[in-house]
């Protein structure tokens, strides 16, 4: 399985605009599927976004349009751009690799938007 490393949480307010990051330690980066996951306040874990292989990417509904997913092989990294944050988008940002070896979670990344 591979190490996952999230960065680029922190405190924002509310129509601010953060960048996460994911990177990977494994060589299978370029052939898996990355998604990014979070887990608000007392509820349960959520799909936000996901890009295949192919740069081919979905949106939850509740960020269509305001967050981006992106993906550099090179550097095995993965990205969130979240823009139109609102305080609703507060939790812990979790990315995730899938590939013929199985799924690799990182240990989470705390996103708090308040005034």
């Amino acid at each position: 399985q591979e190490q996952l490393v999230e960065s680029g949480g922190g405190l924002v307010q509310p129509g601010g605009s953060l960048r996460l990051a994911c990177v990977a330690s494994g060589s299978a980066f370029a052939i898996s599927t990355m998604s990014w996951y979070r887990r608000p306040p007392e509820k349960q874990r959520e799909l936000v976004a996901t890009i295949g292989q192919s740069g081919n990417t979905n949106y939850a509904a509740s960020v269509e349009g305001r967050f981006t997913i992106s993906r550099d092989n090179n550097e095995r990294t993965v990205y969130l751009q979240m823009n139109s944050l609102k305080p609703e988008d507060t939790a812990v940002y979790f990315c995730k690799s899938s590939n013929w070896r199985g799924d690799s979670w990182g240990q989470g990344t705390q996103v708090t938007v308040s005034s």
